[in-house]
């Protein structure tokens, strides 16, 4: 369940992240920056409009057909963009089906890893889960460019068409869906858990805090290093490097949660930490420190090792009726502030430069520290 849960959440990245690796082959077609960057930010604009209506498919009729429809769906999707080829309406149509379609994955893929795992262990089960984006990310990098540049738009999307194609068939053969109580006897865990207490309202606002951070660095990390001096493919190598180490950071903070027997205890650590690594880049930009490389690889690793942490805290605090709708609520809220980061991060450095900007995202944990739960709720 795991191994499926990580492949079809990573094919979900591989489209979502595909149309912005193919803004330099679709700028030296002709489009403009803007316009490349339309299409780019479509797949995310159609995640945002589905998380939550597949979240809430998901709790109704289970995570097996979700996530094996959803992927057939995201194939047909990916292959009418690749039908409209170089036509710039077409594919800002096709990109955002993709977008609304792939979200299929996201909490579906979730409920399975935290119905299949027993609490003592998902912390380190979602963690790995969670290594599906940047593995999704790595598998479109070396691939969607070269093969654009040399071949077309085309060749670029054969590898996600094919891909979620046989992980629709793989998913529907292999996924078993976790056995949940039957209504009669779900009790409390089939009550609205946003009425009953404000724990999962705090949670999604401490993440929308938090995830500031994370794509500051994924959406500047690289231009930073540039203008302290590094070549852009030797930044490139870091940022990329960096995202592994995250990744692996991910696994361990959910080891930590399972040790502790507790999300928040963890959290509240990641955010103090968070605010401290951005504040030390402030740092390193103010006094040109040589440390640059190893403290952008730390900060990279502290500010994505709260996605876990959240991740599976609204899982086990929503129950396994309502866990869907809340898990397509936390990436809605993640999606949309990560989407004001371009523009508004961009614009910041402008007025006060990237030391005042990591200054000021280095505020955000901090407003998060005391949103964050004293103590954790769970229906396990």
């Amino acid at each position: 369940m795991l191994g499926l849960g990580v492949a079809a959440q990573a094919a979900g990245t591989l489209v979502v992240t595909a149309p912005a690796l193919l803004i330099p082959h679709l700028h030296a077609q002709g489009l403009s920056l803007t316009q490349a960057g339309l299409l780019a930010a479509a797949p995310t604009a159609g995640m945002v409009l589905t998380l939550i209506a597949w979240g809430a498919v998901t709790d109704r009729i289970g995570e097996r057909i979700v996530i094996a429809g959803g992927l057939v769906l995201t194939t047909l999707a990916v292959a009418g963009a690749w039908i409209a080829d170089h036509d710039a309406m077409l594919l800002g149509v096709a990109f955002l089906l993709a977008g609304m379609t792939s979200a299929s994955t996201n909490a579906a893929s979730g409920r399975v890893v935290v119905g299949w795992f027993p609490k003592e262990r998902r912390g380190l089960a979602m963690g790995i889960r969670q290594m599906s984006q940047p593995l999704g990310v790595t598998l479109a990098a070396v691939t969607v460019p070269t093969l654009a540049e040399t071949s077309g738009i085309r060749a670029a999307l054969v590898l996600p068409v094919v891909l979620c194609a046989v992980l629709a068939v793989a998913c529907a053969l292999g996924i078993v869906d976790p056995p949940r109580p039957p209504v009669a006897a779900a009790g409390p865990a089939a009550e609205n858990p946003y009425r009953s207490t404000g724990f999962l309202w705090r949670i999604h606002a401490v993440s929308v805090l938090l995830v500031v951070p994370q794509f500051t660095l994924s959406t500047y990390g690289l231009v930073w290093l540039v203008t302290l001096g590094w070549s852009t493919a030797a930044a490139g190598l870091l940022v990329g490097a960096s995202q592994f180490v995250g990744a692996v950071g991910r696994i361990l903070v959910g080891v930590w949660s399972d040790r502790v027997g507790s999300r928040v205890a963890p959290l509240r650590v990641v955010a103090v930490s968070a605010a401290a690594v951005m504040a030390v880049l402030a740092l390193v930009d103010v006094a040109h420190l040589p440390a640059a490389a190893v403290v952008l690889v730390v900060a990279t690793s502290v500010t994505v090792a709260d996605n876990g942490l959240a991740y599976t805290s609204v899982a086990e605090a929503a129950g396994p009726r309502w866990s869907g709708r809340a898990l397509g609520a936390q990436n809605t809220g993640q999606f949309i502030a990560a989407s004001a980061v371009g523009p508004g991060i961009g614009a910041l450095v402008g007025l006060v430069g990237f030391a005042g900007s990591f200054l000021l995202v280095a505020v955000l944990p901090v407003l998060a520290l005391p949103l964050v739960p004293r103590a954790d709720r769970s229906h396990d």
